[in-house]
């Protein structure tokens, strides 16, 4: 099976972001909101997705700042040239016939949000996240007897990466599907990996203090 990447232009609203950023950093996301006429809950999505991107940067009881600085100011805050295969991590695989109850006490055992489905060929078939199995379980005692494969979300419904493609990629496709993350597949749609918020926020931080180490 095949799929599209999906490519994502910024909204007039981000892209007055960036422009409000430039002109009055550092800005706080209150400030934003205000200048913008909307809560700040609502710009929540717009500023995450601009960060992620490198388009602004944040700095903790701060604000934000344009990310237009030069190397010896910021030299680790661009997603330029980052990999998934950098920053993924390990999935929890399961096959889809392994039952609703039995992918409970796995996703509560491996201490995870979701599980990656797989064939008998250890290709890639899809997701199931603890949500998707509590809208199926509730009201429904036979539920925990069902193959997990009969509620997971499968493709084209959700998407994929490879190791190969940018980190950027990944922020795109997750936005663009409400999802948490998204499987890492081989050219074969083998499942090598998982990249999700976690991770990618778990990288920003990582780039905040080494920043943070170069201003002290």
């Amino acid at each position: 099976m095949e799929w599209e990447w999906i490519e994502i232009e910024l909204t007039a609203r981000q892209l007055e972001i960036v422009q409000l950023v430039k002109k009055h950093a550092p800005i706080t996301g209150e400030q934003i909101a205000e200048m913008l006429g909307v809560s700040r809950a609502t710009l929540r999505s717009d500023l995450s997705l601009l960060v992620m991107l490198n388009l602004v940067s944040a700095k903790p009881k701060v604000g934000y700042f344009p990310s237009e600085l030069n190397k010896t100011e910021q030299p680790a805050s661009s997603w330029t040239g980052i990999t998934v295969k950098q920053v993924q991590g390990i999935p929890v695989i399961v096959t889809g016939a392994l039952s609703v109850h039995e992918a409970v006490v796995t996703l509560f055992l491996e201490n995870a949000e979701t599980l990656t489905v797989i064939d008998d060929q250890k290709r890639f078939l899809g997701i199931v996240t603890a949500k998707d199995m509590l809208k199926l379980t509730l009201g429904n005692s036979q539920a925990g007897s069902m193959p997990v494969g009969m509620v997971m979300s499968r493709l084209p419904a959700m998407a994929a990466v490879s190791p190969d493609d940018q980190v950027e990629t990944a922020i795109r496709i997750m936005l663009a599907h409400g999802l948490d993350g998204v499987p890492v597949l081989s050219p074969e749609r083998e499942v090598v990996g998982w990249i999700g918020k976690t991770t990618i926020l778990r990288r920003m931080l990582e780039q905040l203090e080494k920043a943070d180490d170069i201003h002290e």
